[in-house]
């Protein structure tokens, strides 16, 4: 078994229905224990700002699913929940966007699939959930979260 943490995002719709749909889908998955969820909180977009803002939580979960496998879950119940993706605004709105932050002590590199997030460490809207979740986590080739925190404060 993995440990491995879900992001949940959602601008589009009934957010808070959508964010919980999209648990009970991952809690569902053969393969997936779900051990916790951090509490939601609303943040503002960030790239594309011409949007409604966010509603934002983070998954703790073990899994039997490779990482490969996982994402894969995930992508589907995106599209079981309504999700189009528009290439045109990567980083525009959504009804519902799970992203794989982080599998194990994995660091992997591959078509399709980076973790941890290749963004992890630069968005505050992922890393406060997780340190929800877990104070002491620690991001593979980033360092404690706790750490990446402040430097995004001192950043403002």
């Amino acid at each position: 078994m993995t440990r491995a943490f879900v992001g949940l995002g959602s601008n589009l719709g009934d957010r808070e229905a959508l964010l919980g749909r999209a648990v009970a889908e991952l809690a569902a998955t053969p393969g997936v224990e779900l051990l916790a969820v951090s509490p939601v909180r609303e943040t503002t977009p960030v790239g594309d700002l011409e949007q409604p803002p966010f509603l934002n939580a983070a998954a703790a979960l073990e899994t039997e699913l490779g990482a490969r496998a996982l994402l894969d879950r995930l992508l589907a119940i995106e599209r079981g929940l309504g999700r189009r993706r528009d290439p045109a605004r990567r980083y525009g709105p959504r009804a519902i966007d799970l992203d794989l932050l982080l599998y194990g002590q994995e660091q992997r590199q591959a078509r399709g699939l980076t973790v941890p997030h290749p963004r992890l460490h630069e968005r505050r809207f992922a890393l406060e959930p997780l340190h929800d979740l877990d104070p002491a986590l620690v991001v593979p080739g980033r360092g404690p979260i706790q750490r990446l925190l402040a430097e995004l404060d001192s950043e403002r």
